[in-house]
């Protein structure tokens, strides 16, 4: 490009076109071409001097100047001078003031109109890339629409018109074969800045993408009259979408369905063909599970809300239609509510009720030296350890059924007997296994949970810091430890007693060397929180 040979005018014109088809500003325009001119200039007149130009934004005239700054010490003679040449200067210049020299227009070569033209371009290039970025930055959570420009195996690159964006293999439908020039709609999940320029990732897997479709498709959802309260897809195949109605008057599956499943059928288009269950939301955990189950009956729903886990029980010629093909109508359903959900046949269940009921009365029997009915009794009250009959106050023993107070008083005895009995056999184990002072007075577990551990190895408080919540309700679960946050709590208690430690080391240590300290402590708490901190020296 030589600028030299383009009158003013026609440079302010060129410059409105190139910010006009790059959708950029024409200031970004006039700096590249101004760099342009400098680089060029500095070619000509010596790449150490600084050569600056000046395109007149009016007339498009171009001024070139040589700069050379006024200093109190001169370090390079090239783009300096000294204060006392500086005043001989008119007028003077103090320091910090720049002394002008015009130059001669550059008369641009094939070499310098080349360089020109590629400093432009790529001031065009960054220009428009950060344009991009400031357009698409705040987008994230959009359904935009592009056309496929290449499609390739690994990644799909789409035109936006304004940009490019990409749709990586793991974010494309399975099976969906786009090519060439295909119009096709995305769910925008990232937007990076990188030296390449941005980057634009765009998604047709994710869950978000789905939700946003029945959003366009569903005037009530985007209405605010109906709200998403979860999608569970697997993208190309089957997908499970909870929705509520705020307004008593509106059903949330039928908005969704539409006239004749026309709304239901416009997703489901877009999404390859991908079957779409609309499930009503409900409060109760249990009665949405059984939603989400559906088209499978639940006969009974057991709950554990400490360790967000639900037995689903179904008749036994409905346990293929629950778990579905490859377990995938209760993965989603789990993926759905949050739950995780373990099902049952009535058989299954029955079966398992009656091993529970014969383990724990034969546990009864044995600790308490009583006969099967009584034994029996107990289990059907819901007792499971023996230690809970020693706790209970005798008027409530002696009201279950077929008891009496005399009865009671002799079961508690005998309970209370055995926990004695039992209590002593393992201390005298923890003896044996040489279990350290600070794991015995550790509060959070029971001496069975204590030897098991011991047996294990753990003989220590600082050996049982040491574990991660999976090891430790992988060695307790026989014990009734099965929740991962219950555990992560025990282990949480017993490293307590490192950050005592440290407080106390601190308090004794000088100033100086509490305060170098204090970062290390802090990242030994950040640690533990992580379940990484190292054991106590």
């Amino acid at each position: 490009m030589d600028t030299s040979s383009i009158p003013g005018l026609e440079l302010i014109q060129v410059a409105d076109v190139v910010a006009r088809e790059k959708s950029i500003e024409r200031e970004e325009v006039m700096v590249a071409m101004e760099e342009a001119i400098q680089k060029a200039g500095r070619a000509k007149y010596g790449l150490d001097r600084d050569i600056r130009a000046m395109i007149d934004r009016n007339s498009g005239a171009i001024t070139l100047e040589r700069w050379i700054e006024v200093v109190e010490e001169v370090e390079d003679d090239a783009t300096q001078m000294s204060v006392e040449d500086g005043a001989k200067e008119t007028p003077p210049l103090a320091v910090g003031e720049f002394w002008r020299q015009s130059l001669p227009p550059i008369e641009f070569g094939r070499i310098a109109a080349q360089t020109a033209k590629q400093v432009i371009s790529q001031k065009v290039r960054d220009a428009e890339r950060a344009r991009q970025y400031e357009e698409y930055k705040d987008r994230v959570g959009e359904i935009v629409v592009g056309t496929v420009k290449r499609a390739e195996s690994y990644s799909i690159t789409v035109d936006l018109g304004r940009a490019e964006a990409v749709i990586r293999r793991e974010e494309m439908i399975p099976r969906e074969n786009l090519r060439q020039g295909d119009r096709v709609r995305s769910y925008i999940i990232d937007v990076r800045e990188e030296p390449r320029g941005p980057q634009i990732f765009l998604s047709r897997a994710c869950n978000e993408f789905m939700a946003k479709l029945f959003t366009q498709e569903v005037p009530e959802i985007y209405d605010g009259i109906i709200e998403i309260k979860g999608v569970a897809r697997e993208a190309g195949s089957r997908a499970k979408i909870a929705v509520l109605s705020n307004d008593p008057g509106i059903d949330p599956v039928g908005a969704c369905v539409g006239m004749r499943g026309s709304r239901v059928q416009a997703v489901v288009g877009e999404l390859q063909g991908e079957k779409v269950e609309i499930i009503p939301y409900i409060e109760d955990p249990a009665s949405f599970v059984v939603n989400a189950l559906a088209p499978a009956e639940v006969a009974k729903v057991v709950m554990d809300e400490v360790a967000s886990r639900m037995e689903v029980v179904v008749p036994d010629d409905q346990l293929s239609l629950a778990i579905g093909r490859r377990g995938q109508n209760v993965r989603l359903a789990s993926q759905l509510s949050g739950w995780y959900i373990d099902i049952l046949t009535e058989a299954e269940e029955s079966e398992r009720r009656q091993e529970e009921f014969r383990t724990r009365s034969a546990g009864f029997i044995e600790a308490l030296n009583i006969d099967d009915v009584i034994a029996h009794l107990l289990v059907a009250e819901g007792f499971i350890l023996p230690e809970e009959i020693a706790e209970t106050p005798i008027g409530e023993l002696s009201m279950i059924q077929g008891f009496d107070e005399s009865i009671a008083e002799e079961l508690q005895a005998r309970a209370v007997e055995f926990v004695e009995r039992e209590s002593q056999r393992i201390n005298e184990a923890l003896d044996a296994l040489k279990v350290s002072e600070d794991l015995r007075n550790f509060e959070y577990i029971s001496l069975g949970m204590m030897l098991k551990l011991a047996e294990s190895g753990i003989v220590t408080l600082d050996d049982l810091a040491d574990l991660d919540s999976d090891e430790l309700v992988g060695m307790l679960s026989q014990h009734g430890l099965e929740d991962d946050t219950e555990a992560g709590d025990i282990i949480m208690a017993a490293r307590a007693h490192w950050f005592d430690d440290e407080e106390s080391e601190a308090a004794e240590m000088p100033a100086g060397d509490a305060n170098t300290d204090a970062d290390t402590a802090a990242d030994t708490a950040a640690a533990a929180d992580t379940g990484d901190a190292p054991a106590a020296s």
